[in-house]
């Protein structure tokens, strides 16, 4: 009897202690910031519950305009997206917990009174269910795999967000860049306007001439309202990125284009750094582990429910009917033949046969599901699919990571080498060929369609010289986050790795 108390109130304190667990998922939000600035270089986050210094943070950064860098750290603080993602990783941290703690005990409770009065039959039941012993492991270290894929979803969404801002900072600042030019473009064509009028007063040049240069004028005209609304749809993209987007047209960008990296690693060891850092391949690997821990988990389901408990019962008593003195009088003077008294019991003997009848039982109790016809053989079939599937999946991230990186270094080598010859030579021979038929058309020894065409072959080559170097600037973040790392650490580690 001892014994079977001493087990249920170990049962009972062991269930106290789990019904304690608390959710608490700020360690895991700070997780998720680590791996976003081991990725990105950045050190500004946003964190749940910490609105108050993330407002004065953002008025900080918002001073006297934003780099490209600060343009980051106020999407990373702001961005509401990123800021919903990362309850994500509340609700996994929530599964964790709850796969950790037992289920409910049951209490049952049964009485039934005798239908002359008395004291009521009582059964009395407490069991709980002890499979749980050994599936609660499995089934919590699954839950943690779970809530590591999910911290790491959510830093790459951070990542992500990184490399998104960057390219629509730069997109702003070309798009700006873009308007400049076409300004000049203008005031190109104007002035070539105003030479035709010149030469057509002097009578060297017809009325045709002229309307050439105004018609090249008004496409410029054309061209710097069309430059001016992307450069206003650019800055809209850029806010709603950085989650203000009501302030689009206040953002004041301090960056210019950047120039192209002085050293650039090699194709393999770019490659050989992204499955080593990339977040996606680490989540697809933490995926792989989780189904691991859930074939196991399946396994050793194939009890369910296996409860042990306290059981208790109390049997009837029938009520005891009144002494009838007079009628007990008669019997026992009968029986005797003359006057007698009736039998009385005393109180001792009462409690002797009290004392000889058992009224209440107490013992353990097991129930246990008996998996003869469903062994879960079909949750553990679809465990080890969901596994194999993971593993599946983990290879297909690799390999589309190896093709990206790939790709996108092959688009920064071939866009830098664009933006090398519009700069070096075609920007350079188009400004000179337009100052040299201008130069020969005021003198008589050339026609104004060489002139026009030289001023179209500057125009066209300012333009594309900015696009180009847009191009090329997008493929640096795109390039971090195909590698998972700043380009610096980049450099710096294939470097060492060089010099070792």
């Amino acid at each position: 009897m001892k014994r079977e108390r001493g087990i249920a109130v170990s049962l009972a304190v062991s269930l106290l202690l789990t019904g304690c667990a608390t959710v608490e998922p700020r360690s895991d939000y700070v997780r998720v910031t680590e791996r976003v600035q081991q990725a990105t270089g950045m050190g500004e986050m946003y964190l749940p519950g910490e609105e108050e210094r993330i407002a004065a943070q953002l008025d900080e950064l918002f001073t006297d305009g934003l780099t490209v860098d600060e343009a980051v750290s106020v999407a990373m603080l702001n961005n509401p997206s990123l800021q919903a993602a990362f309850f994500d990783v509340g609700i996994a941290r929530a599964d964790v917990v709850q796969a950790g703690l037992f289920s409910n005990p049951s209490l049952g409770l049964t009485m039934r009174f005798p239908d002359a009065g008395g004291l009521a039959n009582l059964e009395a039941g407490l069991a709980q269910n002890i499979a749980e012993l050994w599936q609660i492991p499995v089934r919590t270290e699954a839950a943690e795999r779970s809530l590591d894929a999910a911290i790491l979803d959510v830093a790459r969404r951070g990542t992500r967000l990184a490399a998104d801002t960057k390219r629509a900072y730069y997109a702003a600042v070309q798009a700006a860049e873009l308007e400049k030019v076409v300004e000049q473009n203008l005031d190109v064509a104007r002035r070539l306007e105003t030479l035709a009028k010149e030469q057509l007063e002097a009578g060297a040049a017809g009325q045709l001439e002229v309307n050439l240069a105004s018609g090249a004028v008004v496409e410029a005209e054309l061209q710097a309202e069309s430059a001016r609304l992307a450069t206003d749809n650019a800055r809209r993209a850029l806010a709603a990125l950085l989650g203000v987007p009501a302030r689009a047209s206040e953002l004041g960008l301090t960056d210019a284009l950047p120039a192209a990296p002085q050293q650039t690693p090699r194709e393999d060891e770019l490659v050989e750094i992204a499955l080593r850092s990339r977040l996606d391949v680490a989540a697809a690997e933490e995926l792989v582990r989780a189904a691991e821990a859930r074939v196991r988990m399946e396994h050793r389901r194939v009890f369910p429910n296996v409860e042990v408990g306290i059981g208790l019962e109390r049997s009837e008593r029938r009520a005891f009917p009144g002494r009838r003195l007079l009628a007990d009088t008669a019997r026992a003077s009968i029986r005797q033949g003359q006057l007698a008294a009736p039998e009385i019991t005393s109180r001792a003997q009462r409690q002797q046969a009290k004392g000889q009848e058992i009224e209440t039982i107490i013992g353990p109790s097991l129930s246990l599901e008996l998996p003869i016809f469903d062994q879960n053989q079909a949750q553990i079939a679809r465990a080890e699919y969901a596994h194999e599937q993971a593993i599946k999946t983990l290879v297909a991230v690799e390999r589309a990571l190896i093709g990206e990186v790939h790709g996108v270094f092959d688009q920064a080598e071939t866009h830098w080498r664009l933006v090398r010859m519009y700069r070096e030579r075609s920007l350079p021979l188009a400004q000179h060929n337009l100052e040299l038929s201008e130069e020969a058309y005021r003198l008589g020894r050339a026609s104004f369609l060489s002139v026009l065409e030289a001023q179209r072959f500057l125009l066209s080559s300012r333009r594309s010289y900015v696009n180009a170097l847009g191009k090329a600037a997008s493929t640096l973040p795109a390039l971090e986050q195909a590698v998972g790392r700043p380009l610096a650490d980049v450099v710096t580690s294939t470097q060492q790795e060089d010099e070792s």
